[in-house]
């Protein structure tokens, strides 16, 4: 156990680092100045002489290195890192990465979290179902319709979602945290029940898009399931059909789909990032949109490798969960 600990922690700092050095040197292909960019977006409106400009332009590449050699920025990045400093923003200085993040996590955390587990529950009932023999016809088909909305992309669901049932039927908000005019008071019901209200077309771009992807996958880990021996064997000892169903055959199915579920964690973090930014939500997905937007380098680096930890922190204890799941594993 001490050994694969070792071997997993080994394995996160590898991808730390290399999700380190990607993000850090993707930015820079732009050629781009953030300091530059930025101040050129304020002297638009005045104020500024070039001069001057020029002046605060080179003071503030050195506050932030930019002034150093590439290699040296790239040094001093890892090094930041290694003491859990993300660095400030460009964009909104004097505000810390970290700050930007803490502010925008929860709102990220409860739309996946939610998304995700109500995803993953359907969709494998659905699929356990669909391929469970003893199931009535109608309710083996109702997981045609999620199937085929696999094929639809988390985004093009949202627009979709956003034009009929936002847009045409005015059945849900069309996009932000909550309604305009509103002060935010979390112990307020009112003001609760209208984060959630806000909440339900992102959160069900997200759920539609994933639901028939474990449907389909857990469809067919039944249908292998239904020929072991175990199956068989339940069924000759005259089991009722919910036993055989719930503890013989949706049980084991549900192993690989736990696996699955950490694999997946990835693309659903990602698809979370674009819906937050395409319905104007406060997660980190818009702090991740307005960073790209303004070359916030800072800001891109903090978020991607944030990300990029926590999904693999999440596979690394989904592979620890994994032998409570199925004690064969644990025993070996």
């Amino acid at each position: 156990m001490i050994k694969l600990i070792i071997r997993r922690l080994l394995f996160l700092i590898t991808v730390i680092w290399a999700a380190s050095t990607i993000v850090f040197f993707i930015p820079r292909i732009s050629q781009k100045n953030p300091v530059r960019e930025r101040f050129a977006t304020l002297a638009i409106s005045g104020g500024f002489s070039p001069k001057d400009l020029e002046v605060i332009i080179a003071s503030y590449n050195t506050k932030f290195g930019l002034d150093k050699p590439l290699f040296e920025q790239y040094t001093d990045y890892l090094s930041s890192i290694s003491r859990f400093d993300l660095g400030v923003s460009y964009n909104k200085y004097p505000r810390t990465v970290l700050e930007l993040i803490m502010d925008s996590l929860p709102w990220t955390i409860v739309l996946l979290l939610v998304t995700t587990v109500l995803s993953f529950v359907i969709g494998n009932l659905l699929g356990a179902i669909a391929a469970w023999p003893r199931a009535p016809r109608w309710l083996r088909t109702f997981a045609t319709p999620f199937i085929l909305l696999q094929g639809v992309p988390p985004v093009l669901m949202g627009v979709l979602l956003l034009f009929f049932i936002g847009f045409k039927l005015k059945l849900a908000p069309l996009g932000g945290a909550y309604s305009t005019g509103v002060i935010p008071d979390w112990s307020s019901l009112t003001f609760i029940w209208d984060v959630v209200w806000h909440q339900i077309l992102p959160g069900l771009a997200l759920l539609l898009g994933s639901v028939g992807g474990w449907t389909l996958s857990m469809r067919g880990m039944g249908i292998t399931i239904q020929g072991e021996d175990y199956v068989n064997f339940a069924e000759h000892k005259g089991l009722g059909g919910y036993t055989i169903f719930k503890d013989y055959y949706l049980r084991n199915a549900l192993l690989p789909q736990a696996t699955g579920l950490a694999l997946a964690l990835g693309g659903v973090v990602v698809s979370a990032i674009v819906i937050e930014s395409q319905f104007g939500l406060p997660g980190i997905g818009r702090v991740l949109d307005a960073a790209i937007r303004s070359n916030d380098f800072l800001v891109i680096y903090g978020v991607v490798l944030f990300v990029t930890i926590a999904v693999a922190t999440l596979m690394v204890l989904m592979e620890f969960i994994y032998p409570l799941l199925d004690p064969r594993i644990r025993n070996e």
